[in-house]
């Protein structure tokens, strides 16, 4: 059955249009040097909500620091979270490891081949899935993201809100008739690279288009007020409290999150969400007499940093300060390490900035 979208549309012409231009222009980007399945797994992972000349050097870094799926899946967590950090959304990783190690003893270490095989695997949702089935198997698998929804509903003047997951399903089945079975690989990654170098989110570069010809919006004047996508909601703010503590020996407290949530087992200077500005170094002494066991005395207010995710702002007023009475029982969850001894530890990058500013 031909979706509404497709009748008068000249599929074969659009394949062979976009894969001669991604044959001709597409990026040389270290993932694409072959197509190892698990090569083309960690990039997916990595350009998840990241931009492709950030994840360049930590792929390859990646890769250096574990080459193969027995190499991650034997490599401690720690270890695999710090070669990530900096990237954030560390789900993915964490995901990424636990799928690499189901895949070790479940799938001989060999990235299943099957749409229903490896849509089972943690973290792969339907992108990923399409992604590593069609450049790595050269599987005729749709990989729909946010960059693809933005080309196509330009292509074929789709008005569909792209927020709603039910648009994602459209677009799925569109693609499963307009994808190339001969090149499903170049197709989709030429489909990707248009929408990351000509068919931006704004001032698409239509002139210089190699599927324009093809292009509804384009014809009807609509390629910048497509794709149609509801806004998000305004982020949260979050004023928090954190203080580096430091002990005779000159070393600093950090203290492990939970393993679950937000930045999960990564690494902090210990820190209180607080009310306001007024209370907050009264809040920070409560926090470390309830958690701690410890009495602190706050000193000087020494940096503030502010770290914005997509639905929280963290506003962090950093302090030095000093014990007065008590003594920390390390364990587990807290340390107490040296300048050298922290660049072991994976942090987020707000606590990053902190290290750079006062360790």
């Amino acid at each position: 059955m031909t979706h509404e979208q497709l009748r008068d549309f000249d599929i074969e012409k659009f394949q062979e249009d976009l894969i001669s231009w991604f044959e001709a222009h597409k990026r040389d980007l270290p993932w694409r040097e072959n197509k190892d399945p698990y090569r083309v797994w960690v990039s997916e992972i990595m350009l998840q909500q990241t931009r492709v000349d950030t994840v360049i050097p930590y792929f390859q870094a990646f890769m250096r620091h574990f080459p193969t799926i027995d190499a991650l899946a034997e490599a401690e967590e720690e270890k695999v979270l710090k070669a990530w950090e900096g990237l954030g959304y560390y789900s993915r990783v964490r995901n990424l490891q636990t799928a690499v190690r189901e895949v070790k003893e479940h799938y001989g270490g060999q990235v299943p081949a099957t749409k229903e095989e490896i849509s089972k695997l943690k973290g792969v949702g339907p992108y990923t899935a399409g992604a590593i089935l069609s450049i790595a198997y050269g599987k005729p698998e749709p990989a729909v993201d946010g960059n693809v929804m933005r080309v196509l509903s330009r292509i074929l003047l789709i008005e569909d809100d792209i927020a709603k997951a039910k648009t994602r399903k459209i677009f799925e089945g569109i693609l499963y008739e307009l994808i190339s079975k001969e090149n499903p690989s170049f197709f989709n990654q030429g489909l990707m690279e248009l929408g990351a170098l000509v068919c931006t989110p704004t001032s698409p570069g239509c002139l210089l288009c190699p599927v324009r010809e093809h292009c509804r919006a384009y014809e009807a004047g609509m390629q910048s007020s497509l794709p149609v996508k509801a806004k998000k909601q305004k982020p949260k703010h979050k004023q928090i409290a954190a203080l580096i503590l430091r002990n005779e020996e000159g070393k600093v407290l950090i203290q492990r999150r939970p393993d679950t949530g937000l930045l999960a087992k990564l690494w902090q200077f210990p820190n209180e969400e607080t009310t306001s500005l007024e209370k907050e170094k009264e809040e920070l002494i409560h926090y470390f007499r309830k958690t701690f066991n410890l009495t602190v005395k706050i000193g000087a207010h020494v940096q503030t940093v502010e770290h914005i995710f997509s639905h929280l702002i963290w506003n962090i007023h950093v302090y030095e300060g000093m014990i007065v009475d008590g003594m920390v029982q390390e364990e587990d969850g807290v340390k107490w390490v040296s300048r050298q001894e922290i660049e072991d530890y994976p942090f987020p990058v707000s606590h990053q900035k902190i290290i750079a500013a006062n360790v």
